[in-house]
């Protein structure tokens, strides 16, 4: 995995202030047909405050649950607790549990002895051996089945495993990082999933956020795919135009990290000297967020969710005038959004053309 501070020497402007930590999966390119995400960045406050407290958690050997959607970086996650952690240097082993079959993990994940079932020509260690000193990355834990979860509630109890066919047990050293894109309380609920091996393995919790509840990492992702994509096409001087960052940072993006790569892919295939507008990013328009819903709707949508983690930061270090470093932060980011036109700015946040005047004066925008 590789961790970076993109360098903006690629003709691309870089228009965030700090420029983010940005984490790849290894050769990130040959996952191209994956649904993972390939790339996470830490730039939304929300993903800031993540990554600190993967800082915290990070060199201890606590189990950890990460919980979020497909293609929002899960395994990137995991790896960077992996990279953080005293094992940094000991194997990092990533398995997708519903990529077996019910007969099949079990072989997997413990290993099996030569003849323990049809086919079973020689004896072979399972992938908890394969992390030995280091971590297992179990992706989609809530896939297995109710008799694997106990052998594997086990192996945290006893740190051993034993074998499919055999009666010796086998001393291990591995931490697990489990993963899930469904809800495992409900799961336990319902007896999908054993409750104690549900908290054995939240002892430490990562809830991470689909992309539209982090906006900020949009555009440093987006820089970061146009980049790499650039590259392969040999595209110089690229440039994301304003009305397509406009339309990225509206878009609701259901497929997440992943979707917004293809975006990005696709949109370089089919843009014109390297500048990318709106029209070459094709966006599904059945996933668009609107600014222009009403009063009793907005409290629904992901950008209200976005809004308030970055009040939440700006709580955290407060500054003095805070309610009038905020309302100019509205005003003069919604008068730039209209590009500065006086009516669609007042009809945009519904207010009068002389209230807003007031406020353009009162901030040093109007004479």
């Amino acid at each position: 995995m590789d961790n970076y501070r993109p360098k903006n020497n690629s003709g691309i402007a870089a228009d965030f202030q700090q420029e983010p930590l940005i984490t790849t999966l290894p050769n990130p390119d040959s996952h191209a047909t994956s649904i993972r995400a390939t790339a996470l960045v830490f730039a939304d406050p929300a993903s800031v405050r993540l990554l600190e407290y993967i800082e915290r958690i990070a060199p201890s050997d606590a189990t950890v649950l990460i919980i979020g959607e497909t293609g929002t970086g899960k395994e990137l996650v995991a790896r960077q607790v992996h990279k953080l952690s005293h094992r940094k240097d000991a194997p990092f082993v990533a398995l997708n549990c519903g990529a077996f079959s019910e007969s099949l993990v079990e072989s997997e994940l413990f290993g099996h002895e030569r003849g323990a079932f049809t086919g079973a020509l020689n004896a072979r260690g399972g992938w908890f051996e394969a992390a030995n000193g280091g971590t297992l990355f179990l992706d989609e834990i809530g896939d297995l089945p109710i008799s694997t979860q106990v052998k594997i509630l086990r192996v945290l109890q006893e740190h051993e495993v034993v074998r499919i066919g055999s009666r010796t047990p086998i001393p291990i050293d591995v931490r697990l990082v489990a993963a899930t894109n469904v809800n495992l309380a409900e799961a336990v609920q319902a007896g999908r999933f054993r409750e104690d091996l549900y908290y054995r393995l939240n002892v430490a919790a990562l809830d991470l956020l689909p992309l539209r509840e982090r906006p900020g990492d949009i555009l440093p992702l987006a820089k970061h795919f146009m980049q790499r994509y650039g590259a392969r096409l040999k595209l110089n001087d690229l440039d994301l135009g304003k009305d397509a960052e406009r339309a990225l940072l509206r878009y609701a993006w259901p497929g997440n990290i992943r979707e917004l790569q293809n975006v990005i892919h696709h949109a370089l295939l089919v843009c014109k000297e390297g500048r990318v507008t709106m029209d070459d990013l094709h966006l599904n328009p059945n996933f668009g967020v609107s600014y222009h819903n009403n009063a009793a709707n907005i409290t629904s949508t992901p950008s209200l969710k976005a809004l308030e983690n970055a009040l939440a930061a700006l709580y955290e270090h407060p500054t003095e005038h805070l309610f009038d470093t905020i309302e100019e932060t509205v005003i003069r980011t919604a008068y730039n959004y209209c590009e500065n036109n006086q009516v669609q700015t007042g009809r945009l946040l519904g207010i009068s053309r002389n209230i807003l005047r007031h406020r353009l004066k009162r901030y040093g925008y109007l004479a």
